[in-house]
């Protein structure tokens, strides 16, 4: 296997990987709560949270129906040029979190904050 299809294959993994531990921590669900509602342990999900192992493609449907979204979810952004940093992806993360424990009120006050930051970038 040439050395660029190996690269884009493991770029892939590493990619939905990343958005299966994104959707998870938006949801607010720990690794064990996901592992117990697909049916593996919690050192399995961590593997694929981190791209150790490589998740099969009906493991991904039923890690999607756990996390109340479609498989095609984690593919999405795949081939963009420009990707998060760890440290971006980590804040937007505890914002999402945080955000989805504020009642309606915050959230749209949130909402507002962000949406005016954001112009001014």
């Amino acid at each position: 296997m040439p050395p660029t299809v190996a690269k884009r294959a493991i770029d892939v993994d590493r990619h939905v990987a990343a958005r299966i531990r994104e959707r998870r921590v938006m949801l607010g669900i720990t690794q064990q709560e996901l592992a117990d509602r697909v049916g593996i342990t919690y050192q399995q999900l961590h593997k694929y949270e981190r791209a150790i192992n490589r998740v099969t493609a009906g493991r991904l449907v039923e890690i999607a129906k756990a996390l109340n979204t479609e498989p095609s979810y984690f593919f999405e952004g795949l081939g963009e040029t420009e990707m998060p940093t760890d440290v971006r992806q980590r804040m937007a993360l505890e914002i999402a979190r945080n955000a989805a424990q504020m009642d309606e009120r915050h959230l749209e006050a949130l909402a507002a904050i962000t949406r005016a930051l954001a112009s001014e970038h």
